[in-house]
């Protein structure tokens, strides 16, 4: 059985592990697309077996400090480091300073966090986008008011008003209860003190 695997009934079953140290039979082996060569489920990934062509499917991104461009160098010569690459950037024409963008940052006073995808949140009253810390309306001065008169009413007895005059609009029509009848609520008893 030189060079494959699987075992003595099905001589094609498998492949032991190329790494120098392990060379166990393993049934499902991955074959590693750098150097080509078959490791176990221990030694399949590039650190494990130490593989030399380890940085041929790489991602690698560098940020420009002029312009804020991300230049993405998959797949280049390892020989060629980042200060070749920005040179050739700014001869490209594509690097202008005026184009830098601010990233944005919390407007609530004194808070410096730069707002983000994942932390940034829109206030429903006055649509501001706040950082996560401010983003209810009482932690950035939420400027709510957009009819004063409302706003002196406390929100619990507004609720109260429309929750009475929807009663009131109803005329005492209870379908459910008595099959659309209107019927005067049960009076109370008098009661005679002698």
């Amino acid at each position: 059985m030189e060079g494959g695997g699987g075992t003595e009934a099905f001589p094609d079953l498998g492949s032991h592990c190329q790494h120098s140290d392990c060379h166990q039979l393993d049934f499902l082996p991955f074959k590693c697309d750098g150097c080509h060569k078959v490791y176990c489920l221990e030694h399949r990934s590039y650190k494990s077996h130490e593989c030399p062509k380890s940085e041929h499917k790489s991602r690698r991104v560098i940020v420009c400090e002029i312009c804020s461009v991300s230049i993405e160098v998959t797949g280049r010569k390892e020989e060629e480091d980042a200060k070749t690459i920005f040179e050739r950037h700014e001869k490209s024409g594509d690097c202008d300073p005026n184009k830098k963008k601010k990233k944005p940052v919390c407007p609530v006073r004194r808070c410096r966090e730069t707002l983000t995808f994942s932390n940034t949140s829109t206030c429903k009253t006055c649509q501001l986008k706040v950082c996560l810390k401010h983003r209810f309306p009482a932690d950035h001065d939420c400027h709510k008011a957009a009819n004063p008169a409302a706003e002196t009413v406390p929100r619990k007895e507004r609720w109260n008003e429309r929750f009475l005059a929807a009663m009131t609009s109803r005329n005492g029509k209870d379908c459910a209860m008595n099959g659309g009848r209107t019927t005067s609520p049960p009076s109370t008893p008098s009661i005679k003190v002698s």
